[in-house]
């Protein structure tokens, strides 16, 4: 199993950039303390807003309710922009990114605000 963090609109993109980032929210999910920490840091850095972190699936999905952040996971107008995070490399996971949904994929390696406003814009 892959390691997953979601990132949730929360307003429309505005024209500038560092708006655009300054509206968005994220959750964090991974099983590795140090990475989220490290996610979180650069992100925050980057103008995102942490607003949780998660060591599972099962516990992202009780953090999402608990920020009510459950309701606009299933907004069709407007659906989250979901980022598959993994160690390891998008080839060893085959269609399963695919076919999760999820927008894009970043190695952990890779992980950037840069590199998520490729694929969330």
């Amino acid at each position: 199993m892959w390691d997953a963090w979601g990132v949730t609109r929360t307003l429309n993109a505005a024209s500038a950039m560092h708006s655009w980032r300054m509206r968005q929210t994220v959750l964090i999910i991974d099983d590795h303390a140090g990475f989220r920490r490290a996610a979180r840091a650069l992100l925050e850095f980057d103008g995102y807003e942490v607003v949780g972190e998660a060591a599972d699936a099962a516990s992202g999905l009780c953090a999402s309710r608990r920020l009510k952040l459950a309701a606009r996971l299933h907004n069709e107008a407007e659906p989250p922009a979901v980022v598959l995070v993994s160690s390891r490399d998008q080839a060893d996971l085959g269609p399963l990114v695919e076919r999760s949904g999820a927008r894009g994929f970043i190695a952990k390696a890779e992980l950037s605000a840069a590199a998520l406003e490729r694929i969330v814009r």
